[in-house]
């Protein structure tokens, strides 16, 4: 019994690096599905972090190139532009969702179906410049889906 009780203390120890390395949790991320054709695509997902970051990249091995995206009204126009970053104040969920921020995908490799799942690599900043990245795997939702 002592035995495996310190089996257990020892095991504990051993993942609080791991736990503390992960300042960044991922939410109900998922991929609008494309017609075959489709060179662009839209990812969804709520973020939020431990301290103060910004969302600075996201890489994929499904497109050729990746960008950060907000959607904001410019009179009676909503538009889509590319931004830097995406600032993820410390113990705020931001959600990254149609209207607003989003990652685009652009010059897709291949139709992205339902029911895959396509990996996903985030890259957040601190204030002082240190990154860290996020490896997600990411499932592809019907055309029609929109999100919670």
């Amino acid at each position: 019994m002592n035995r495996r009780l310190l089996t257990l203390a020892l095991a504990s120890l051993v993942s609080l690096p791991m736990l503390a390395h992960a300042q960044v949790s991922v939410g109900d991320p998922w991929i609008r599905a494309t017609v075959p054709q489709a060179k662009a695509a839209g990812a969804f997902m709520q973020l939020k972090s431990a301290k103060t970051v910004k969302l600075v990249q996201v890489t994929t091995p499904v497109a050729g190139r990746v960008e950060l995206h907000q959607m904001a009204m410019d009179g009676q126009t909503m538009r889509m532009r590319a931004v830097e970053s995406i600032e993820l104040p410390a113990g705020q969920t931001v959600n990254l969702a149609s209207g607003g921020y989003h990652v685009m995908l652009f010059d897709l490799k291949r139709q992205l179906k339902e029911g895959e799942q396509v990996p996903m690599t985030l890259t957040v900043a601190d204030a002082a410049g240190k990154r860290e990245n996020l490896a997600l795997t990411v499932p592809v939702k019907p055309i029609a889906y929109t999100g919670h």
